[in-house]
């Protein structure tokens, strides 16, 4: 089979350190979102945030500190919600911007990325955290800006990545047939979501998660050991 067009990645566990985004990122975001919606609050996207978080909880009612109470409930069990991912985001851009956060990606996965780019291929993401978060962590990164080696960005707006429909229609926007398409993550139940979408998926097993046995992905430890150009299934 030759080569994939495209490359869809995820981040944590992937890319980058779970630690980074379970120990760095939540925390900062945990500590600093009730004095950024203090301090942004009447900003559009902020008010749009609060008032979806109010309508997926059932409570359109909530005042502003309660409503900051349930998105830091929400935070603490790390609910997919968009509303949150996407006031999450704009904390850490704060962060970057001021210095007081780094992001986390492995050397052998920036190496790889920049390699493949060059080589031309497509790059994507395709992570639960905001696309503005995204671009953060690759913009920021120990490894440098790595935003300019991406095509583009996708986040739960475009569907649960548990979910076949959303591969179908990240294909759709890339105007690539699925089996053009290699997803990389470190969920089996994610890669499944992807297989079933008709993508070519590979398995990131950095010894952070305990992968399932015979879940019938190619697996990979790093992106050093995979080539995109000589994977033959």
């Amino acid at each position: 089979m030759s080569a994939p067009k495209a490359i869809v990645t995820d981040i944590e566990g992937t890319t980058s350190s779970i630690a980074f985004v379970k120990d760095v990122l939540f925390p900062f975001a945990r500590k600093h979102l009730a004095e950024y919606v203090a301090t942004h609050g009447q900003s559009a996207t902020v008010r749009q945030c609060l008032s979806d978080a109010r309508t997926l909880a059932g409570e359109p009612g909530l005042d502003e500190t309660g409503t900051v109470a349930l998105l830091q409930r929400w935070l603490n069990v790390d609910r997919k919600a968009t509303p949150l991912k996407t006031l999450q985001g704009l904390i850490w851009e704060q962060g970057y911007a001021r210095g007081e956060i780094k992001g986390h990606v492995h050397a052998d996965a920036a190496r790889a990325l920049r390699e493949w780019h060059a080589r031309g291929l497509r790059l994507y993401v395709y992570s639960s955290g905001s696309i503005a978060a995204q671009k953060l962590i690759f913009g920021y990164s120990v490894e440098g800006d790595l935003t300019p080696v991406f095509s583009g960005y996708f986040d739960t707006t475009t569907g649960p990545k548990v979910e076949a429909a959303s591969y179908t229609k990240i294909a759709q926007a890339l105007e690539l047939p699925p089996g053009d398409i290699l997803f990389l993550s470190d969920n089996v139940a994610e890669l499944d979501a992807a297989k079933q979408a008709g993508l070519r998926t590979a398995a990131l097993d950095r010894g952070e998660v305990a992968l399932p046995p015979d879940h019938g992905h190619p697996v990979f430890h790093d992106f050093t050991s995979l080539d995109p150009f000589a994977r033959v299934s």
